[in-house]
Order: structure tokens, then sequence, then C-alpha cells
């Protein structure tokens, strides 16, 4: 006769329950850390872009005004959770990588470092969290920055900067998520986040003119007569054309890559570019989470596991029951 030994489907039963109990466990982990937890420089003066464009920074195209000025297109990165819990204070980090080893035209002609500066919009609801909300980890990452609202009332866009970009390369914004409990034009859900992010000096000064951090190009073609240095720094370039001769100058900064006898054309380059800064955007979302999904998932968890431990049992039973039949 054969019978199945009550210790050996006790044991059975310990090891299926031991195993989901893992799978479980593990479950619950990688839901909670991906997630909740994860988060998947003229000098950059991002407050330029609020005379310009006072009401928002981003234009219906979906282009941030910042492009506007700087000309240039570089990578800029925004690395936050891929959802967030309601009335909780997570990092959203602004990565704005350039060459360390990169010098810069400055105003006056000069070399120096770049600068960098960005504008986060975050959805409506979301600020910067305020100091009492703040770890003091989180304290140490934000040390030095100070964070802007682009408009009064407006405190779900905000603006950085300038600031010296080999101390900031990576900039952490500590934000505040909703509730919705307590403000009811707050829902659950999906939501869009926008940055612009620019290292070193623009190409066009908000009133139109272009700025020293351009190649210069001929006015017209001709023979280069005459390149006089002047006082204050630059260059005025003589070009004998078939109406004359024709003057252009040349700010401080930019290189000469041109020589008196050359001919040249109109539109050709009398410079090198300086430019060695440029401006990125980024756009990302979120997830405002509710928490009662997260209570219906471990449920879920839970009435697996139930189930399994169910079925084994069942199935010892039915064995046991199909044993004792066929020895009868």
């Amino acid at each position: 006769m054969r019978t199945l030994k009550p210790l050996a489907v006790l044991k059975f039963a310990k090891d299926i329950i031991t195993k989901t109990t893992i799978v479980a466990i593990a479950t619950v982990a990688i839901f909670l850390t991906s997630d909740l937890a994860v988060s998947q420089s003229a000098a950059a003066y991002p407050f330029w872009a609020q005379q310009t464009a006072p009401e928002t920074p981003r234009e219906a195209t979906g282009r941030i005004v910042c492009a506007n000025c700087h000309l240039a297109e570089k990578a800029a990165e925004v690395e936050i959770p891929q959802s967030v819990l309601p009335d909780t204070v997570f990092e959203a980090v602004v990565k704005i990588p350039y060459d360390l080893a990169s010098q810069q035209v400055l105003g006056d002609g000069s070399k120096g470092g770049l600068n960098v500066g960005a504008v986060l919009m975050l959805p409506e609801g979301f600020k910067i969290a305020p100091e009492d909300r703040i770890s003091e980890e989180m304290k140490e990452k934000t040390s030095g920055v100070y964070f802007q609202e682009y408009k009064e009332g407006a405190d779900n866009v905000v603006i950085v900067g300038p600031l010296p970009g080999e101390q900031y390369q990576e900039i952490t914004f500590p934000v505040l998520s909703p509730n919705p409990k307590t403000d009811k034009n707050i829902h659950f859900g999906k939501y869009a986040v926008h940055l612009g992010a620019n290292r070193g000096r623009g190409q066009i000064y908000p009133t139109g003119e272009a700025s020293n951090n351009n190649a210069v190009k001929a006015s017209v073609a001709g023979t280069i007569a005459a390149i006089t240095p002047q006082e204050a720094g630059g260059y005025e370039v003589a070009i004998d054309t078939e109406d004359g001769t024709k003057t252009d100058k040349i700010p401080a900064g930019p290189e000469l890559i041109v020589a008196e006898g050359q001919q040249i054309a109109a539109g050709e380059a009398l410079t090198n570019n300086p430019n060695v800064g440029g401006f990125g955007q980024k756009d990302t979302e979120v997830v405002l989470q509710s928490p009662a999904r997260i209570g219906g998932l471990m449920a879920f968890v839970g009435g697996i596991m139930i189930c399994q431990i169910m079925l084994v049992l069942k199935k010892k039973q039915v064995e046991r029951v199909q044993a004792a039949e066929m020895d009868f």
C-alpha cells in the first residue's frame, strides 16, 4: 500500500510557501524601487527668458525661449522618479555636461570658464520643497543653489543660474509633490516635465544684437585690403570691391582666419567660431501615484500566494484520495 506521509506534505507545502514569499517580496521590491524611489552660459542667464517671455518659457511649438539666444545645440538631461507618492519630497537631477577644459570668449574678449543655468517646468502643483521638508543629505546637494520662481504665483516653473559650470554640471532640485486630498485641482495620473539647460554665453542678446560669441562673416565679396587692430580689442577689415571699399568690424574675442590680399566671398567667415557652449532641451514624465494602488498590488500578491498554497494542499489531498482508492 502506497501512503503519503503527513510530514512530507508539510515539508513540500513549506517549500512552496517559502518560494512564493520570496517571489512576492522581490515583486514588491522591484515595484517600489523602480516606480517610486529610483529616478529614472552671454553667461547662462536664464532670467533673460523672463524678460522676453514673461508668461511662460515654453513656446507653443514646445521650444524653450532660451534657444532664441543660445543657438548652438548641446545635450541636457533630467532624472526624476518614474512615479512619486503624494506629499513626498524627491530629487530632480539636471545634468549639463561639457568639457571642463573648454574656455569661452567673455564680453571683453578674454577667455574664461563657462557658467550654467536651467529652467525646469514641473507639473501644476509640484514645487520646490520648503526648507523644513528637505533632508540633510539633500541640503548638501543643493548647497549654493538659489531656486527662483519664473514668475510670481508660478512656483512649478523654476529657474537657477548663472552658476559656475565647474561645480554645477549636475544641479539637484528638491521637489515636493502635491496631495490630491488637500488640493482638489490635483489628480493622480501622468504629467509632463520640461527642461531647458544651457552652458556658456549666447550668440544673440535679448535686444536682438549679436554678441561677440559668433563667427564674423564678410558682408561683401572682394579682396581684403587691410586689417587694422583696434585699441579696445578686435579689428577693422577693409574689403575692396568693384563699388569701393567696405569696412567690416570684428569685436574682441573671435580669432581672425583671413589675411590681407585674400579673396573672399560674401558670407565667408572672417573669424573662427568661438562658441563652445550650447542649449539643450529634455522632456520627460512623472506619475503622481495613488497609495491605494500600492495597497491593491500588495493584496493581489497576497491573493496569489494564498491561491498557490491552496492549490498545493488540494493537489496533495487529491493524491491521497487517489492512492487510497487504488489500495482499495
